[in-house]
């Protein structure tokens, strides 16, 4: 940040060279975007599903046809590599389109049944656009993770104000300027707004429809009590503690693969990667083995032969080297690595075993290239270790057999879980994404994502007066008593 209150400035995470200067908006300006946002949604939100599918897909258009200069821009704010930066824009390209093209399935008027004292009524559901959505996203993922709300809002017929992370702010204006460039009939239906911590809470108060948030759990608690004042909807993704299971059957190469991508792509700053595992103690020195093997391999750094970069929020380090540490410290082994490999704004990769179920490493978000491979008995005790966590946002299991897989993972208390993969749902638009506890509430991604940014409308339509009308001072008591009766009798019925 700048002494100048009205700008701030953006710098290389890996060399602090200055990037940008951006504007400090504060309440006037979150107003006014607003207040554009509102005028351009009413016209947004009148058009067919179907129009509004052709404008996104041709924002979409022009994502793909921009995908090298978008990733640019977030490889230089985040210094993540420039292959991932481009794999980002495209799981992006990937749930935009998905929302643009099942929207209108989703969410088109649903049929109800009715009951038998109501067999006079029509049922339904419709679903209708909540307003103007805030969306404020997180500096990891700066492109991947927002439009995850930014994407499904627009679809569902939203307008959104979207305030990106004061480290990625150049990412969240070049993504708006393409929608107006692309949809120019609709400027102003998504606007970005810059700044830091401030911009963001004028944004809680200013009177969005829904507050879409990414981030820690403790900044999460103090926009929601925020929103708590006016009663603004909010859904939160709060970042997990995610584990992995390794049976004593696994195919203990690929989960070796899975896990050290997992844990360390972009520098392990990702909400759902890999922290923890958990494998069956007679394959665990096997498993380690691998693991170490494989991530000894790798390098972080700046330039094009880095296998990742830095961290990018610069007091994320010193959580890193804690973490490592005091794991170390408490007994923990290092199998490779250790404290050494931190050396800011790069962390080296670092593999720990034996690490004490009551270590920060174990227990709180360490957002960095470290991961904590410990011995269990077996599947019961590593389901138990797994669902201790405060975190509940994505694991994984590693088996022989994907059906006895897929039952381990049912005992999981993660809001999404893979099988023989890390993060395979993060790629698949249909299934939704979130967790609980820790790590937040409510949905993005496939139909509960659409959903997740409408007002449900319950409507009945009486087709013919009923021979029992029992909305009425007018009906006799004989009739009355009568339909008790009937409903009575039927009730009684198993």
């Amino acid at each position: 940040m700048t002494d100048d209150a009205a700008t701030f400035t953006t710098r290389s995470p890996a060399t602090g060279e200055r990037i940008a200067e951006h504007p400090v908006d504060g309440p006037d300006e979150v107003a006014r975007a607003l207040s554009r946002a509102r005028d351009a949604q009413a016209g947004w939100a009148a058009l067919p599903a179907s129009r509004r599918r052709d404008h996104l897909l041709r924002w979409k258009k022009a994502l793909a046809t921009g995908l090298g200069p978008v990733a640019r821009t977030i490889a230089e704010e985040t210094g993540k590599p420039a292959g991932d930066a481009a794999l980002e824009v495209v799981l992006t390209l990937e749930h935009l389109a998905w929302a643009a093209r099942n929207a209108e399935r989703v969410l088109r008027r649903r049929k109800v049944g009715t009951g038998v004292f109501t067999v006079h009524q029509r049922a339904s559901l419709v679903y209708r656009p909540l307003g103007v959505i805030g969306v404020i996203g997180p500096w990891n993922y700066p492109l991947y993770t927002p439009m995850g709300s930014i994407g499904y809002a627009l679809a569902a017929g939203n307008a959104v104000v979207f305030k990106p992370s004061e480290l990625t702010p150049a990412t969240g204006l070049l993504l708006a300027g393409l929608f107006d460039a692309a949809v120019p009939e609709y400027a102003g239906l998504l606007t970005t707004v810059t700044g830091p911590a401030s911009t963001g809470d004028a944004l809680a108060r200013s009177g969005v429809d829904k507050l879409a948030f990414t981030g820690s759990p403790g900044t999460a608690r103090k926009v929601m009590a925020v929103c708590a004042e006016t009663l603004t909807p909010f859904l939160a993704e709060c970042g997990g503690k995610d584990a992995v299971i390794v049976t004593a059957d696994a195919d203990l190469d690929a989960a070796a693969d899975a896990i050290v991508w997992g844990a360390l792509s972009n520098a392990g700053q990702t909400c759902a990667g890999v922290e923890r595992v958990y494998a069956v103690r007679e394959i665990h020195a096997a498993l380690c083995a691998r693991v170490a093997e494989r991530a000894g391999k790798l390098r972080p750094g700046a330039g094009p032969d880095a296998t990742y970069g830095p961290m990018t929020l610069p007091g994320q380090v010193a959580i890193v080297e804690d973490h490592v540490t005091g794991a170390v410290s408490a007994g923990a082994r290092a199998l490779l690595g250790g404290p050494e490999s931190v050396r800011a704004p790069f962390v080296a990769p670092v593999v720990l075993t034996g690490v004490p179920e009551d270590a920060a490493a174990m227990t709180e978000e360490t957002f960095g290239p470290v991961m904590a491979i410990n011995a269990v008995a077996g599947v019961d005790e590593a389901v138990e270790r797994a669902n201790a966590s405060r975190y509940a946002l994505g694991a994984a299991v590693f088996c022989r057999s994907g059906r006895t897989g897929a039952a381990i993972a049912a005992r999981l208390r993660a809001g999404a879980v893979s099988v023989n993969s890390v993060l395979g749902f993060a790629a698949v638009p249909a299934l939704p994404f979130g967790g609980s506890q820790d790590s937040g509430f409510g949905r993005i991604h496939g139909e509960e994502g659409l959903r997740a940014f409408t007002s449900v409308q319950s409507m009945t339509v009486q087709r013919f007066t009923p021979p029992i009308a029992l909305t009425s001072f007018e009906v006799p008591a004989a009739t009355r008593e009568r339909a008790i009766r009937m409903a009575r009798a039927l009730h009684r019925r198993r």
